[in-house]
């Protein structure tokens, strides 16, 4: 689950309360002290702390996401069974949904930020032990819990980095777009190296249960766009087409191990490092209740034409990804070179989303998002019709890693830029956009996660193509309306136009994202 700040109000739905200053615990007073009443030294010393605080909360992120990003790529392969898999990640997503609306508000409103992350956190934990023994009754209810705890888990992350960000500006003179950049791009510099660390420690363990070199004799016949998820036969599973290199019991052991003991240190990690919020912004009473917020996204959709027309191209975002983690895995990798080449693959995904999720930032900034959407469009489109004829071979493994990066080349765009095109077209009303948001992506989760036992791979990746196609067409037409609109705005008043137009500009530029649930 990604997010975004725009002029410090916080995209999961919550916003910073207009007279109120935000501040991290000092670490010396634990209270807050006024910027024009400090000396050098405690400025310095406070701006430490800040620091610190970000480093702390990244770091916690990137443990807990180490072991769950990873297993997440997992599930779909180690889980076939009944499809258990991709059914535990569409529950993750559908909860998601209610949990973005409703839990939030409650849980940091008792709780507390800090204590919010470790319970949630905990959730996460929990979903990895679940892991050890997979049946329906296990699996499920830790995903649902996951689900729940995602939005305030995410909610939390946004307002500690936000709150920081605001006081560091204040202490360092500095505006607050850009500190709000800097802390959220370090964030996810840190958080998305996660990807390159959980699939490395899977692809270590579990390449000491096969070969090398192991690749399905037949895999030009069952795999690829010609793998089915669920076997043909479900009484004859000898003629099914499902992955069967799973690896031995005990190397799927050893390596929940090694994710549980990661997340276990990811929640004592945050518990004992991480300073608490002071301030009003530590428990939140003044949120926007969950049913108004709810109401307020509904009644978005149908009073601007600009959001009706990227909801396809939105929900083509979760469509996209849940191919990657719960498809692109199971039918090209494990299926084509064995479970144990999932964790390389999805590296150089992650390497090359993280990578261009940074560099596309500063590029559009000079080009503007526009050609940067068009590239996407077609190296996706690129993609996937490769993905269409092409037949695994032994002679062109690298093709697997070259799809994965292209992936995620696309991936790191439209995570990045239909998010700067939310607070692009809707800077004055945040909660009910940025909720649209969240609901149409996780719709597009739930969607293709749903259906992902049912059908075949070719028949996902032509539904992949006619959702980009009709997004792009939407998107398009967007752009068409957003320019006329701003046009309109300018004639009318351009000074304050103007200064908000170039704002977005540079807030969409900077804009860091990240995955996962």
């Amino acid at each position: 689950m990604e997010h975004r700040v725009e002029n410090g109000k916080i995209e999961n739905g919550f916003a910073l309360p207009e007279n109120t200053k935000p501040t991290v615990i000092d670490s010396q007073n634990a209270k807050t002290l006024d910027v024009s009443m400090m000396t050098p030294a405690q400025k310095r010393r406070e701006k430490i702390a800040i620091l610190k605080n970000v480093l702390t909360i990244s770091m916690g992120f990137l443990f807990l996401f180490t072991a769950f990003q990873s297993l997440q790529n997992l599930q779909s392969s180690l889980n076939v069974d009944e499809g258990r898999g991709l059914a535990s990640l569409s529950v993750i997503y559908a909860s998601l949904i209610v949990s973005c609306m409703f839990v939030p508000p409650y849980l940091i409103g008792r709780l507390g930020c800090k204590w919010a992350l470790v319970v949630s956190m905990i959730s996460y934990v929990l979903y990895t032990v679940a892991n050890y023994y997979v049946q329906w009754w296990t699996l499920i209810p830790a995903s649902f819990l996951v689900g729940l705890s995602a939005a305030p888990l995410w909610s939390s992350k946004c307002a500690y980095l936000t709150t920081s960000a605001i006081r560091y500006c204040e202490l360092n003179k500095e505006t607050q777009e850009a500190v709000v950049t800097r802390f959220f791009g370090i964030f996810f510099l840190i958080f998305q190296s996660g990807q390159i660390w959980g699939n490395l420690i899977s692809s270590m363990v579990l390449k000491t249960g096969e070969g090398e070199d192991a690749f399905r004799p037949n895999a030009a016949e069952v795999c690829g766009a010609k793998f089915f998820t669920m076997p043909k036969d479900p009484v004859n599973k000898t003629n099914s087409t499902h992955a069967s290199y799973k690896p031995p019991q005990k190397l799927v052991i050893t390596m929940l191990s090694i994710y549980v003991a990661i997340g276990a240190f990811a929640v004592v990690f945050i518990m004992i490092f991480l300073k608490r919020l002071t301030g009003s912004m530590s428990r939140k009473k003044d949120e926007v209740s969950g049913m108004k917020l709810l109401i307020a996204t509904m009644k978005h959709v149908w009073q601007d034409h600009r959001m009706k027309l990227i909801v396809p191209l939105t929900i083509y975002s979760g469509l996209e990804q849940a191919f990657v983690f719960g498809d692109f895995t199971a039918a090209f990798v494990t299926c084509s070179i064995g479970i144990h080449r999932v964790g390389l693959v999805m590296i150089c995904f992650g390497v090359t989303d993280a990578a261009f999720s940074f560099i596309l930032g500063k590029l559009t900034q000079y080009t503007g998002r526009f050609p940067i959407f068009l590239a996407g469009f077609f190296v996706h489109l690129t993609a996937i019709v490769t993905m269409l004829v092409w037949m695994p071979s032994r002679d062109y493994v690298w093709v697997f890693y070259v799809l994965a990066a292209l992936q995620g080349f696309c991936d790191a765009i439209w995570q990045t830029q239909i998010n700067a095109l939310y607070g692009c077209y809707f800077p004055d009303n945040q909660e009910p956009a940025f909720s649209n948001y969240r609901l149409w992506e996780s719709l597009g989760f739930v969607v293709a996660f749903a259906y992902g036992n049912y059908l075949g791979i070719s028949v996902k990746l032509y539904i992949l193509l006619t959702v980009l196609l009709q997004g792009m067409m939407g998107y398009f037409a967007s752009e068409i309306i957003h320019y006329r609109k701003e046009k309109n705005s300018l004639d009318i008043s351009p000074g304050p136009g103007t200064e908000m137009a170039q704002t977005n500009a540079a807030l969409e530029g900077e804009d860091q994202l990240s995955k996962k649930a």
